[in-house]
Formats: structure tokens, C-alpha cells, sequence
């Protein structure tokens, strides 16, 4: 959930701005796979953060992992200002890049700079929370995430039309949130982490900094190669017109909505991974797999039925514009096929990295995105020009592929750690 929430600000704007029109939703496209980015480099690093110290609570080293803690927290901040720094630079000619123009280019530009200014805050919250998930405790991060997604909520319609401060409202309102969430996030690790953390356990040590960094950053560049790819598809999606990028983009906060909850899911599969195999409890490893990786298919089949039959239910939640909405609807009855898949890869991948194993997860959506999908989706649409549709199919054979892949990867790891001493 707390990861789920924390895409949710991205969603929350984008159901608020959609009533602007579609070039404002055109923007919060656009602006998509860059605040995709930020998350991206976030949650990866809480990844190396959660794996690490998860192990060495399971290894019963409550002082290493305290250290660890300390770590991972400088390495986020670290990693937000280097990320604030290339936003920075780069921002207006990699927007140019993607195909954003005039008016949704200016307002996708002023969304992402003072989302980028946040990333301090975004980072050290989710580090934070990480700690508390590591421990077990995955009710208090929840708490910091609701309380930041329900502020975020209330801000945004009074940033936005109140104050008649359009796109740029709703990240101002996305940073107050942020604040306010990490000071409660900070409040919590005070009174209620079993980790004491004090300089007293800080030690520097430049091969936890690795660890963390050897599973964060794989990671990070598993989430970072989505982004990429949207920009990629955003960039061939542009020539079809503002209404057909407007329902992409509508398309990609459902895609959300969907991947998100499997993410999280995962991520308690990381934490728990990490533990058993910590403890050396191999038989209790397996078994939680298997569960995992079952609960979120079956998430996944209900989505797609629920989103085949009734799919304006949930895309008025951001728009109202009938032409977005038409084209979103055909587009989404393909999509849906890709969440199945989708559920194992991220199943997969997730056990893996608390395993201690952050390289598969980097290699096996590295092909799922750029070896099939994008390389069928440029042919399809630039070579042949069809419909902008058979992007979801493109997207659904790079999903067969990486689920197919990820399976056989983690079956063989299990089967020798099973098989060892």
C-alpha cells in the first residue's frame, strides 16, 4: 500500500488537471516517465536499503543493520541531489526530445521542475519507511504514505483552481505533501523503530554503501528502463495528435493503479525473502514464493476482467474529453492481457532481489522493453503505421518474454539453494 500511495501523488494530479483540458493532461504525459524516473531511483534504492537490512535482522545483527539504516538514508539524499541537479539541466531539451511542443511542452516543464525540487523529501520518506519495512512493520509506513496521499488530496483542488494555479498547483500541493509526510515519517522513527539509530551506531563503511548500491541500483535501473521506454512511446505516440497522447497517458495511470499494487506486494515478498533466507529457513522461502507469485496473478485476472467489461468506469475518474476516453478504451481492452505476465515478472524479480540477486531483475525487463517491446512497437507504428493500438501488443509479447524468463532465472536459483547444505 505505501508503495502504492506513492505513485498515487502522480494519479491524484492527474485526475484533477484532466478536468483542464487535454493539453494539460498532454503535459502530465509528457511529465510521466520523468517523475517515473525520480520514483524509479527511489524505490530502487529503498530496495538495496529494505534487502540489506532485512538480512542482517534475519542474521540477528541488529547493530550492523542500524549502521546500515544510517546509510541508506545519506545514499537516497545523495542520489535525490544528483537527480535535482540533471533535472535541472536537462529538463526543457529532453521534453523537447520527447515530442512535448508550445504551451504542453511550457506546462509539462513547470510541473517537473517543482516535482524535482521535491525529491528530497520523497527520498528521505521512502528511505525512512524502508527501515520500518525491513523490521516487519509495513502498518507504519502505510500510515506515512495515507496521511501524505490524503493531504496531497485536499491541496490540490485548492492550489489548483482555488488559487488558479493550474499544473504548476498540483506539484506545489505534491511538495507541501511530501514535507509534511517525511516530518511525520521522522516523528515515527523516533518513537516507534525496534533499530535504535543514533550517531553512536554510525560507523562509515564503504562496503555497506556497495551493498546497498549493488541491489539498489539494479533496481533502480529495472524501474528506470520503463521510464525510458515511455518516453520512447511517447515519442512515436506524438505524431498521432494531442488526443491520442492525452489517452495514452490515461492509459499509463491505469497501467498504475494495476502494476503498483503488485509492486508492493512484492516488495513485503522482498522483505520476507530476505529474512528467511537470512535465518536459512529455505522451506518457509519457497513456500511464500509460491504464494506471492500466486496472489498476484490472481490481482492481475481481476483487474483485467474488471477493466475489459467496464473500462469508462475507472478512465472518467481522470477525464471527461470524449475523444481520449474513445481512444483509451480500445487501446485498454489489449492492454489488459500484459497484467497477468506482468504479475510474475514483478513476483519474480522482487524474490530475487532478497535473495541478495539485483542483476536479473535489470537483464530480464531489459528484454521484455527494449529487445521485443519497443523494437515491435517502432515497427508497428513508424514502418507499417497502424493504429497506435498495436503498441499493446507489442507491449504483450515483451511481457510473455520477460514472465517466461524471470520464472526459469528464480526456479533455478531456488532449486540450488534447496539443494545445498
Amino acid at each position: 500500500m505505501a508503495t502504492l500511495m506513492q505513485t498515487m501523488y502522480n494519479l491524484v494530479d492527474t485526475a484533477y488537471i484532466g478536468r483542464l483540458g487535454a493539453a494539460p493532461l498532454a503535459a502530465l504525459t509528457f511529465s510521466f516517465p520523468l517523475f517515473f524516473t525520480l520514483v524509479s531511483f527511489n524505490v530502487g534504492m529503498g530496495v538495496g536499503l529494505n534487502s540489506t537490512v532485512a538480512r542482517l535482522i534475519g542474521a540477528g545483527d541488529e547493530a550492523a543493520a542500524a549502521n546500515t539504516v544510517l546509510h541508506g538514508i545519506a545514499s537516497s539524499l545523495l542520489c535525490a541531489g544528483v537527480l535535482f541537479l540533471l533535472a535541472e539541466i536537462f529538463l526543457n531539451p529532453l521534453l523537447t526530445i520527447l515530442g512535448a511542443r508550445a504551451e504542453v511542452h511550457r506546462l509539462a516543464a513547470d510541473y517537473m521542475r517543482i516535482i524535482a525540487a521535491g525529491a528530497f523529501f520523497m527520498f528521505a520518506m521512502y528511505a525512512i519507511n524502508c527501515t520500518f519495512t525491513a523490521q516487519g512493520d509495513t502498518v507504519t509506513p502505510m500510515k506515512v504514505q495515507f496521511f501524505t496521499l490524503l493531504l496531497n488530496i485536499v491541496l490540490d483542488p485548492l492550489f489548483i483552481f482555488t488559487f488558479n494555479l493550474g499544473i504548476t498547483g498540483a506539484a506545489i500541493a505534491t511538495d507541501i505533501a511530501l514535507i509534511c509526510g517525511l516530518i511525520l515519517a521522522i516523528f515515527f522513527l523516533q518513537r516507534r523503530s525496534a533499530l535504535r539509530l543514533s550517531h553512536k551506531v554510525w560507523h562509515f563503511s564503504l562496503i555497506t554503501i556497495k551493498e546497498i548500491f549493488a541491489i539498489g541500483l539494479p533496481a533502480s535501473f529495472t524501474m528506470l528502463l520503463m521510464a525510458i521506454y515511455m518516453m520512447g512511446i511517447n515519442r512515436m505516440i506524438s505524431g498521432y495528435g494531442t488526443d491520442t497522447v492525452a489517452a495514452l497517458g490515461l492509459i499509463t495511470r491505469l497501467d498504475s493503479a494495476v502494476i503498483i499494487p503488485m509492486v508492493a506486494f512484492s516488495v513485503a515478498l522482498l522483505t520476507l525473502s530476505a529474512l528467511f533466507y537470512g535465518s536459512r529457513r529455505y522451506h518457509l522461502l519457497n513456500k511464500i514464493i509460491v504464494f506471492a507469485i500466486l496472489v498476484n496473478i490472481s490481482f492481475a485476472l481481476l483487474c483485467s476482467i474488471t477493466m475489459f467489461f467496464w473500462p469508462q468506469i475507472f478512465l472518467r475518474f481522470f477525464t471527461n474529453e470524449a475523444e481520449p476516453l474513445r481512444l483509451a478504451v480500445s487501446y485498454l481492452r489489449l492492454e489488459i492481457l500484459s497484467f497477468p505476465f506482468l504479475a510474475i515478472t514483478i513476483s519474480c524479480n522482487r524474490a530475487l532481489q532478497g535473495l541478495g540477486y539485483g542483476l536479473p531483475g535489470l537483464v530480464i525487463n531489459g528484454t521484455r522493453l527494449f529487445i521485443v517491446a519497443l523494437p515491435l512497437a517502432a515497427f508497428f507504428t513508424i514502418y507499417c503505421h497502424y493504429n497506435f493500438r498495436m503498441v499493446a501488443i507489442a507491449s504483450l509479447c515483451g511481457s510473455i518474454t520477460s514472465a517466461t524468463i524471470a520464472g526459469i532465472w528464480l526456479k533455478k536459483r531456488l532449486t540450488i539453494i534447496l539443494a545445498g547444505p
